[in-house]
């Protein structure tokens, strides 16, 4: 430490006393004072040994240049809503001198619990220290960790200094995902068995794709020109079916939800959009995520580069973040939706009115199959015992218009669950267990 740095060492570890150093900096200046008055010259050596002891843990302190190196890592990175995640920290001491007592201090958001604090009580050159904590929030969303910040403590207890890391991280809690059963949808179709949209290796003399023979191959596959050309056997590649194609479809309209936190239905939808999207990227459907605004997260590439554990975690890192918009149809998603050819177009959908149901409607004839979970937002709000059933007539209209236009419609109310639901939805299109009961 050169001169220059000096006062502002001495500044930072006055500001640094604690209630322990003050105490004694207070009592040497007074015995200094007493002293003077009294005439009494042992009394003013133990007031300059009183004073001198915090001045000088302070300047010490203040003057340490400890090199400390820290570490963060997260278990796991992505977390589900009212799981438990554990962060572990390392602190590596990296210079030749060893450390004092070092008080561990880790910013959290106190949606995740209380702020965690650790007392490390010396790491020897070269040497480090492990510690963990847990974290757990009930809400879906990205929270950041850190920075760390390490206190400095002489050994007597007079004076403390912060020092804080820049590192930090970010903990992703995505919606649960309920594990839904097999079903069959209607209109649906698999990229592995027969369907009306196919990929074919071939088209033809000039198109075919060629390689060479090897031992099983089915001789009706050989192709005779290019064997007569090369002079090996050639034969043509298998028929390349296309992968399934879905989208799921969420509906982020403030107008069209009800409730507020964990208990509301949008809440409901978004865990619901979660667990269809990963079961379906489960059976191996080319899955993408589309929300009312237009908002879409891709599937998986067909060359591979995005697999499937790849989209999944893209669609759940998406609706961690997802939130109410101020949209008032679906008007933006619908271009998505017109462009992306045939496949399973699953619709998770808060209430709507007459000419939206309409639009949705002959949306159905552009999809290979279509199932609706539409929610009857009212039985969300806390209110429905309170008041009269005045929107039951127009929801099962709603349900009634979208299965004569083709959708299978799952009606959703506040309790349902996402498998019943799901179970519900087979290929004859059978309704939810409380069919007769919404009039439907």
């Amino acid at each position: 430490m050169g001169p220059s740095d000096a006062p502002s060492g001495l500044r930072a570890g006055l500001r640094g006393l604690t209630t322990r150093g003050r105490s004694f900096l207070a009592a040497g200046v007074t015995a200094v004072v007493c002293s003077y008055v009294l005439d009494q010259d042992a009394l003013l050596r133990v007031g300059v040994l009183l004073a001198a002891l915090p001045l000088a843990a302070a300047v010490l302190l203040a003057n340490t240049r400890y090199r400390v190196a820290s570490g963060r890592r997260l278990s796991p990175r992505r977390a589900v809503a009212g799981q438990e995640a554990r962060v572990h920290l390392r602190v590596d001491n990296v210079s030749r001198v060893p450390t004092g007592l070092l008080l561990l201090e880790d910013k959290v958001p106190y949606v995740l619990g209380p702020r965690p604090r650790f007392v490390l009580d010396r790491i020897e050159p070269r040497g480090n220290r492990e510690v963990s904590y847990r974290v757990r929030s009930d809400l879906r969303g990205r929270y950041p960790l850190g920075p760390l910040q390490l206190r400095l403590s002489d050994p007597f207890g007079m004076c403390e200094l912060n020092r804080s890391f820049s590192a930090s991280d970010v903990l992703t809690v995505v919606p649960q995902v309920q594990a839904l059963p097999q079903v069959r949808l209607s209109g649906e179709w698999v990229g592995q068995g027969e369907s009306r949209t196919r990929t074919l290796a071939l088209a033809g003399d000039d198109d075919v794709i060629l390689r060479e023979y090897r031992h099983g191959d089915d001789l009706r596959r050989v192709h005779w020109k290019s064997t007569a050309r090369y002079g090996e056997l050639m034969v043509r590649r298998e028929e390349q079916p296309q992968k399934a194609r879905a989208t799921v479809l969420l509906d982020t309209r403030e107008t069209g939800h009800r409730g507020s936190g964990p208990a509301s239905s949008f809440e409901w939808a978004v865990g619901c959009a979660a667990s269809v999207a990963v079961h379906l990227l489960e059976r191996g459907y080319q899955t993408r995520l589309l929300t009312d605004t237009g908002h879409c997260v891709p599937g998986p590439d067909a060359g591979g580069g995005n697999t499937a554990a790849d989209a999944s975690g893209l669609i759940l890192d998406a609706l961690a973040v997802v939130d109410l918009s101020d949209g008032g149809g679906l008007s933006r998603a619908e271009e998505p939706l017109r462009t992306a050819g045939e496949g399973l177009l699953v619709a998770v959908l808060g209430d709507l009115d007459e000419a939206q149901t309409a639009r949705l409607a002959r949306l159905r004839n552009r999809t290979g199959g279509a199932v609706v979970f539409l929610l009857d937002s009212g039985t969300w709000s806390g209110l429905r015992m309170l008041a009269p059933d005045t929107g039951g007539d127009e929801f099962r209209a709603r349900v009634r218009q979208l299965r004569e236009a083709g959708w299978t419609v799952l009606p959703v109310r506040a309790g349902d669950s996402v498998p019943d639901l799901w179970q519900a939805a087979d290929a004859a299109g059978s309704s939810s267990p409380y069919r007769e009961e919404a009039g439907a």
